[in-house]
């Protein structure tokens, strides 16, 4: 995992200033790169540390940034550039090859012959997975689970029945897809279980964080569309709908048959209530209560900044006022306009 600067400017398309030769074997930060790694400035608060680092070169955006480096290699997006240069050090780790003997396989489970199986997997009926996937120890796959090509499932993973995903995607420890849907219908007696018959649609290239759940839908499937990247802790109920390309960090929590546009970004802690729309190319900033449908894109948020404590308690006993000064504020401008219109 060693490559030289003009290599690396290969990769990312860029152009190279200084020692094209010089060899690098990681990446690294502006503020602790060492001179056999590279760094990158994405963004411009850094810049003065570009002065100070030890990186062996850096990623930067313009001629003038390089300036004051020895080596460098300037491409458009520093970020994307060091986003593609990552792939090319992941560090080693250790591969199990073929199926291990401790796996318990169903006899009309469908695995292709170049699929990786750690210790302890275990594969119910009707199952396929197909070639190129790796499914990580202690992994549990339902009865009619499809896994299409390609696809990493980390250790302790489970995928309840009829599950379906796409070819490429990545599963991270602890993920759960295909539980049941919070359905109870009241009774005078509690609460009367409904049946979850639906299941879960994952799109391709899909990337899913650890300790996610992912909930069945009651009646049709609840999907995840192509490209969707989910963070870990993130909460999706059943029948819920998110198109290709969307963001989800965090601790977001999304409740039954919303649906959620493509290409949006849902910021961490953020809660969305059931049963919303939410269009195309919108941004909701973190911890925002997500109350009704969003049917324009753009940036969106709710709640109140960060204060001293003091400060916020005066705003929210404010707040809590807002409707009876609207009043008072509504009588007084009747009485202005009453006095306007004698005078």
């Amino acid at each position: 995992m060693e490559y030289t600067l003009a290599q690396l400017a290969e990769k990312v398309q860029g152009r190279v200033k200084g020692d094209p030769e010089l060899r690098i074997d990681g990446l690294g930060t502006l503020e602790n790169a060492q001179s056999h790694e590279i760094g990158f400035l994405a963004n411009p608060k850094y810049k003065s540390q570009l002065a100070t680092t030890s990186a062996g070169a850096v990623l930067v955006r313009s001629d003038e940034l390089a300036s004051v480096l020895d080596n460098a290699i300037i491409v458009k997006n520093p970020y994307l550039a060091f986003a593609a240069l990552s792939h090319l050090f992941v560090p080693a780790t250790q591969k199990w090859v073929g199926m291990d003997a401790s796996c318990v396989i169903s006899d009309s489970a469908t695995i292709a012959d170049n699929v990786v199986l750690a210790p302890n997997v275990v594969i119910d009926d009707d199952v396929v997975i197909e070639a190129g996937c790796v499914i990580g120890a202690g992994t549990v796959i339902g009865r009619g689970v499809r896994i299409a090509k390609k696809c990493l499932i980390y250790p302790n993973v489970t995928l309840y029945h009829d599950v379906i995903i796409g070819s490429d995607c990545i599963v991270h420890s602890g993920v759960v897809i295909g539980a049941d849907g919070f359905g109870f219908a009241p009774t005078k007696d509690g609460w009367e279980k409904i049946n979850q018959l639906g299941s879960v649609e994952i799109g391709n290239r899909v990337e899913i964080g650890a300790n996610t759940t992912i909930d069945r839908g009651a009646i049709e499937n609840t999907k995840i569309g192509d490209g969707v990247k989910i963070d870990n802790q993130v909460q999706i109920a059943h029948n819920v709908v998110i198109g290709d390309n969307t963001a989800i960090a965090g601790c977001a929590a999304i409740a039954g048959s919303t649906k959620i546009g493509s290409f949006c970004t849902i910021a961490g802690g953020v809660g969305i209530v059931g049963h919303l729309t939410i269009t195309d190319c919108v941004h909701i900033t973190a911890m925002s209560l997500v109350s009704k449908s969003i049917l324009k894109e753009g940036s969106y948020s709710s709640g109140t900044g960060l204060e001293p404590t003091d400060k916020w308690r005066r705003s929210a006993a404010r707040l809590r006022r807002i409707d009876d000064m609207a009043k008072q504020i509504s009588k007084l401008e009747q009485q202005v306009n009453k006095l306007l219109t004698k005078g």
